[in-house]
């Protein structure tokens, strides 16, 4: 077993601004495992906001190097309990090492990842197109150049109700919102009901992650369902979501990869609570990994390699009407 790794830079097609942060190029981390002539590929992208770089990922990679290259793990799973201590602060290195895994593993066996979790691409749901915060007039550019039936648009603005307004003139495309912790409860439950009349679907994360009184405030009053996303992070952060938030957006970089995506997507079901996956602004590896387990979702948001105006890599076709895989088992995604 060989574990390697390295470094791309995404450019993005346009600055893509949230709540917290703005960025033109999203740095990646590409994780590739090599065993008996097959070789599986994995990606996890920088965040300041959480902390991860480079540099940490690529430590807490060398010091779970022995374990990982004595290959004496046998699925993904194991992979990732023997990996539980080594990576508990960096998630997003056990993300890219796990999709790796997974990419390994299925290609061994000859199927594709989501026939080996026994899943049907028929089911996968559209996935929304993500609008950044910008001036008006350049975020109805921005919807113009991709005409998508769903939109998610990032919020936390003094004007969000006057860009949502502006926006809807242009276009009958389902929205969702995305105010990334920049609201109040009293600002989210206000906000909820002219956002209801402006053909809102959701509203995903408007409070801080932390602000779990005013949570509960905005579950019991909102006009609009509540998903939650930084207050969803890990494992053990569902049951403690459920009761403030109608869903949650599993993020599989933030969880630590598929084998506690789909845990947590399994619990968050058994609890009542409509499913999401999200992206990072990952390549088509990442992206394409989202797709095969899509199918287990409510709503699914895989639009990163969408955004970028270039991709290292080639995977998943993502149309209004359909999913396209690339052929061969696995994961699929190949480095161009």
């Amino acid at each position: 077993m060989k574990l390697s790794y390295f470094v791309e830079d995404l450019p993005l097609k346009h600055t893509f601004t949230i709540a917290h942060q703005s960025r033109d190029i999203q740095d990646t981390l590409i994780v590739k495992l090599e065993d008996a002539g097959f070789y599986g590929l994995g990606e996890s992208t920088t965040n300041p906001f959480y902390g991860m770089t480079i540099a940490n990922m690529s430590e807490s990679l060398e010091k779970f190097r022995p374990i990982v290259e004595e290959g004496e793990w046998e699925s993904p799973e194991e992979l990732w309990e023997l990996g539980r201590e080594v990576f508990k602060d960096n998630p997003f290195a056990q993300c890219a090492l796990d999709m790796a895994a997974w990419d390994l593993f299925t290609k061994k066996k000859g199927l594709k990842l989501y026939e080996y979790l026994g899943l049907d691409p028929k089911d996968i749901p559209v996935t929304n197109f993500t609008i950044g915060i910008d001036t008006v007039e350049k975020m109805v550019s921005k919807m113009k150049e991709v005409d998508w039936p769903i939109y998610k648009i990032k919020l936390g603005t003094p004007q969000d109700l006057e860009i949502v307004r502006e926006l809807r003139k242009h276009t009958d495309a389902v929205f969702r919102i995305d105010a990334n912790c920049a609201w109040t409860a009293e600002e989210a439950i206000r906000n909820s009901e002219e956002l209801a009349k402006l053909g809102v679907e959701f509203m995903e994360q408007p409070l801080g992650k932390d602000d779990l009184e005013g949570m509960r405030e905005v579950y019991l009053h909102s006009k609009l369902p509540v998903m939650a996303d930084e207050s969803c992070i890990v494992e053990s952060d569902v049951k403690k979501c459920h009761g403030l938030f109608h869903a949650i957006n599993v993020k599989l970089v933030k969880a630590g990869g598929i084998t506690p995506g789909l845990r947590m997507i399994r619990e968050a079901k058994s609890l009542g609570m409509k499913t999401m996956v999200g992206c990072m602004t990952e390549s088509s590896i990442g992206i394409t990994a989202i797709a095969h387990i899509a199918p287990l979702l409510d709503y699914v948001d895989m639009d990163g390699a969408m955004l970028l105006a270039k991709d290292p890599a080639k995977g998943v076709v993502i149309t209004p009407e359909k999913v396209i895989f690339p052929e061969g088992p696995g994961i699929g995604a190949e480095l161009v």
